[in-house]
């Protein structure tokens, strides 16, 4: 009876192994077609989304292009030239994981360089290594002098830092990335004081080029010896930088392109570390914005928050904020003065909805963090 029961036991072992890959292959089909049905729901409902959100921007597109013409034209600016609707929002379900993908699904975007990644593309492209300060101290003191120059007021400096940076950041602060810590990861190439894009740095070289270059070769006149040579081989590294971002045609997209998708591009966002180039490319940013509104006619001094508004979202859409209606502000959203990719990436300008919200953000912002230490040392270095 014993010998009876081993059999069967050995028989019914069998039949279990045998049955086993048809159960596995049953489960892998089973999770196989549960993914194919969510995938199809995620992509109906992603395709919905972008159909209505192709619209609302285009819509955004138009009425910014409409308000440029009648600024043109000397015409007013009626509430009705702005969208006045918020943007939709995806709220269908997330995309699916494939069960049978051997990693993470791929990303639908392209990774985010960093400031390792600048560096790197810097050195190659153009033998380039930016000199760093010896403290941080050290940078602000550049930047103070080089705002001071400029014109820029002290206010408007710190203002602009504070908010930009919570008053806290130091001279290689990536937007994403401060303080740093395990798990974080970038969410733009903005870098320094006042968070310039990498598309910001090819479009300042390629229209102050010049500008930069004589204040360089003026501060290298009264140099000597070694210093002066480490400065010289700096114009001329910045020389091959401005050769390259003027081989594109004097338009943000083409900047844009080749700030993202090119080393030589990368290479060039580097120079915001350099002690002696980052400060002038920083400054040069907020300069333009104060002569953009001077050339539109506004005489009065830009605040520190009406200076940082034209920074955060462009001089254009900056200046039609500082000049709209009181009445407006409460009614008009601020998707008005974003494109849907920096909209989506600005939690600020999501949460606060209108451009009333927005401007009571950022005061509110500049006056909590404009007495941190740091912001202090900026304040005290001018």
């Amino acid at each position: 009876m014993p010998r009876l029961s081993l059999r069967l036991a050995v028989i019914t072992t069998a039949a279990v192994l045998a049955a086993a890959p048809a159960r596995a292959q049953s489960s892998s089909d089973a999770a196989l077609s549960d993914y194919q049905a969510k995938l199809a729901q995620y992509l109906e409902a992603r395709q919905a989304y972008e159909a209505e959100a192709e619209v609302y921007w285009n819509a955004v597109s138009e009425k910014r292009r409409l308000r440029n013409a009648k600024r043109r034209n000397h015409e007013a600016i009626q509430l009705t030239d702005y969208v006045l609707t918020q943007p939709p929002l995806y709220s269908g379900p997330p995309r699916p994981i494939n069960p049978l993908a051997p990693g993470p699904e791929p990303s639908e975007k392209p990774p985010i360089p960093v400031v390792a990644d600048f560096l790197a593309a810097a050195a190659e492209q153009y033998d380039f290594t930016p000199q760093r300060p010896a403290s941080e101290l050290d940078f602000k003191r550049a930047y103070a002098r080089a705002a001071r120059a400029a014109g820029l007021t002290r206010e408007q400096i710190v203002g602009v830092y504070a908010f930009e940076t919570g008053g806290r950041g130091g001279y290689e602060t990536q937007a994403g990335l401060e303080p740093p810590g395990p798990g974080k990861h970038a969410v733009s190439p903005a870098l320094g004081y006042n968070q310039l894009l990498s598309t910001n740095s090819v479009s300042i070289l390629a229209e102050h080029g010049g500008r930069l270059l004589a204040l360089l070769r003026r501060k290298a006149n009264a140099l000597a010896g070694a210093a002066r040579l480490a400065l010289e081989r700096k114009i001329e590294a910045l020389k091959r930088m401005i050769a390259f971002s003027r081989s594109v045609p004097d338009k943000w997209s083409e900047q844009d392109r080749l700030a993202k998708t090119t080393v030589g591009g990368m290479g060039i966002h580097a120079a915001i570390l350099d002690i002696d180039i980052g400060p002038l490319l920083q400054v040069q940013k907020l300069l333009d914005s104060v002569q953009y509104a001077r050339a539109k006619g506004y005489s009065a001094p830009l605040t520190a928050a009406e200076l940082e508004l034209m920074n955060l979202t462009g001089d254009g859409n900056g200046f039609d904020m500082v000049t709209m209606p009181q009445t407006f502000r409460a009614q008009v959203p601020t998707a008005n003065f974003f494109q849907q990719s920096g909209y989506e990436r600005n939690p600020v300008a999501r949460r606060t909805k209108v451009v009333a919200g927005l401007i009571a953000e950022i005061r509110a912002h500049i006056d909590r963090n404009a007495s941190t230490p740091s912001a202090r040392d900026l304040e005290a270095a001018f």
